[in-house]
């Protein structure tokens, strides 16, 4: 029979946010990471009230099937979020996403809400197991945004299912099989948005014998990565539990662990990383026959050619050729200057419906694009009180087109929207 082995977590608040609103549970056979949203410190509430509520209930239900007890365990934890949220003003309206794992009877069961995700790696290959519930997803999975889009849409951390926004919440439960050897990775999306999928396997693969080092090493990935989200791993693998003489199986052979680094070796990402110099190069002479070096004396330089004078160039000539420049400099500067203007025109007058990192629909100025991590040329002029995880599936994707407007009619759909679906 499988069961769970090794097990090791790891979180970081990152190197761009002042708080960490991530939490977890490593309460074997039940592994969960947890994801807050909502501004302020509900957000970090959020999460830490939905693990909670898993480490308490979870004794609690152990009498119950496996996908049964997984359900009702992200059940309790939407719960307590929600009941918290709507008796504190203060923290109206916060959520979290919950991915959860549960081991028992040769399986592993997962309990899905949100964007966090679920992995297994299983003979060297990575296999996500979740599906985001996210806006990016969403318009992935309609065709309306290819993979590379998606990596750098303005909108690609906006949830569109969270714990604690409703009484009660629809989660993705299901299982896989579990055979002695696999590793599960349970992690939020401050890692899956700095690293991808090859570097994840390597990482965890590489550490498969210390999975301690395994879980940090791809904190520490993240945060070299730029660390733009809170970051938190849950890894655990999966060992045959009958006794030795009862064993059929044989686990395969662990592969090697990374060479060991110390502590103060070891980058937390915070530190500059110092570009290799691979240009440099020993000089060496040559060989003789012996195979001792010898120095080779250099040859003489060869007498430079003598060369005729260069005509001398008119006056008139070399005055003309520095107006030609000067005009060709002033007419590229006044192209240049001319994009610019027509540019800042555009982002002036255009607009667009979008969602605000904490999941809030909004209305924004400017155009749809982000040109590289952290520079985007948008900015918010309306914040409404609806939720994205308001939304029905076919709203979102009808609102979230980003087709470019003009502010009355982004801001006249908004209300819109805001009438149906704002207590």
């Amino acid at each position: 029979m499988s069961a769970p082995g090794q097990h090791a977590a790891a979180t970081d608040a990152g190197r761009k946010r002042r708080r960490n609103e991530d939490a977890y549970v490593v309460q074997p056979p039940v592994f969960a990471v947890a994801d807050g949203m909502g501004g302020a410190q509900a957000g970090q509430l959020a999460s830490r009230l939905a693990a909670s509520a898993v480490e308490e209930a979870q004794g609690e239900r152990a009498g119950a099937a496996g996908e049964e007890r997984v359900a009702a365990l992200v059940q309790d934890a939407n719960r307590r979020v929600y009941e918290r949220s709507s008796a504190d003003e203060s923290v109206s309206g916060m959520g979290t996403t919950m991915t959860a794992a549960l081991v028992a009877d040769d399986r592993v069961y997962v309990g899905h809400v949100g964007d966090s995700r679920a992995y297994r790696l299983r003979g060297g290959r990575l296999e996500q197991l979740t599906e985001d519930h996210s806006l990016v997803g969403e318009l992935m999975r309609s065709g309306k945004l290819s993979p590379e889009e998606a990596e750098t849409h303005p909108q690609r951390s906006v949830i569109t299912r969270a714990l604690g926004t409703d009484p009660d919440v629809d989660v993705d439960t299901f299982s896989v099989d579990a055979a002695p050897g696999d590793v599960f990775v349970l992690c939020s999306d401050g890692l899956t948005t700095m690293v991808d999928a090859d570097t994840i396997r390597s990482l965890v693969e590489g550490n498969r014998s210390d999975l301690e080092r395994a879980a940090k090493s791809l904190v520490d990935a993240a945060n070299r990565a730029g660390g733009e989200d809170n970051i938190t791993v849950v890894v655990f693998d999966i060992v045959d539990a009958r006794p030795a003489d009862e064993s059929t199986q044989t686990l395969p052979a662990a592969a090697p662990a990374l060479p060991a680094i110390d502590d103060e070796d070891t980058l937390s990402g915070l530190e500059h990383v110092p570009a290799i110099d691979d240009t440099m190069l020993l000089e060496a002479g040559d060989w003789g026959a012996n195979g001792h070096q010898t120095a080779t004396a250099p040859a003489p330089p060869a007498p430079a050619p003598e060369r005729a004078p260069a005509p001398a160039v008119p006056r008139t000539r070399r005055g003309r050729r520095r107006v030609s420049r000067l005009a060709l400099l002033l007419g590229s500067l006044a192209v240049v200057l001319a994009a610019a203007a027509a540019a800042l025109w555009g982002l002036s007058r255009s607009y667009f419906v979008g969602a605000t990192h904490d999941g809030h629909v909004a209305v924004y100025q400017g155009f749809p694009w982000n040109l590289t991590s952290g520079v985007h040329l948008y900015r918010a002029r309306y914040v409404s009180p609806l939720l994205v995880a308001q939304l029905s599936q076919p709203e979102r994707l009808r609102l979230f087109d980003h087709d470019l407007e003009s502010y009355d009619d982004a801001l006249r759909t908004v209300h819109g929207y805001e009438a149906q679906g704002v207590p």
